[in-house]
């Protein structure tokens, strides 16, 4: 069976999963976590990706992405991730693949999901039991975005922006969306889309995103999607 063509559009949030293959670490020691975000921002930067949100656990990755173009995500996961299996395989005198085949993801409706996404990602660790609050947790964009810890790899999102007239304020507003657990229905429906490859949205996104690209963009009925005149006029992939 054919894989499905990844959806990927400019300007519009990614939702990246790299997890190691058959599960196995990909970490192994500190200095393994510094060298893959030394490079992820490397790689970022020349592919055309803005990082709004991160963290490396200890067998898989999770990134917030915006993209310049349509291929820029995968640029980045190839070069990426070849670098690091090289310095993986080179430190630990091992050969042989560290990936679990192709990343999965999903675009992100912005006004809807992006920030959920984003509390998704940096609460990883507390879902895993591995600490009590994201804050605790070294390897993420929390401290980044909810504390104000320099990082230069994590790039704002404008929704994230608009959370507070200056940086406190902002902080102190998105600290206040981790004081509550993301619902269960929400976190399957993320889980869901990043590893189907389906858009992470309503219904009318998910008409846009599969206008857009044409083809679907959601499990279900197969068929030709609607062309973008058929969908409904507005600002594409608004509220």
């Amino acid at each position: 069976m054919p894989r499905r063509a990844r959806l990927c559009l400019p300007n519009v949030p990614l939702h990246i999963i790299q997890r190691g293959n058959n599960r196995q670490a990909c970490f192994y020691a500190d200095e393994d976590y510094r060298k893959y975000l030394e490079w992820l921002q490397e790689y970022a930067a020349k592919t055309g990706c803005v990082i709004h949100a991160y963290v490396l656990m200890t067998n898989h990755v999770h990134l917030l992405v915006s993209v310049l173009d349509g291929g820029s995500a995968g640029s980045l996961m190839k070069a990426l991730g070849q670098r690091y299996v090289q310095y993986v395989n080179r430190s630990y005198k091992r050969s042989g693949t560290l990936w679990e085949g192709r990343f999965r993801s999903c675009l992100t409706q912005e006004e809807t999901y992006l920030l959920a996404c984003q509390r998704y990602i940096e609460l990883n660790p507390v879902r895993a039991g591995m600490v009590e609050h994201p804050a605790e947790y070294r390897w993420s964009s929390y401290r980044a975005n909810a504390q104000g810890e320099a990082d230069a790899l994590v790039k704002p999102h404008p929704l994230y922006e608009a959370l507070g007239r200056d940086a406190a304020g902002r902080e102190a507003a998105y600290r206040e969306l981790f004081r509550y657990e993301l619902e269960p229905g929400l976190v399957d429906e993320i889980r869901r889309a990043t590893n189907g490859n389906y858009a992470l949205g309503n219904e009318r996104f998910a008409e846009q995103v599969a206008a857009a690209l044409g083809r679907r963009a959601v499990p279900g009925r197969s068929g030709r999607p609607r062309n973008a005149a058929e969908v409904d006029s507005g600002e594409m992939f608004g509220g």
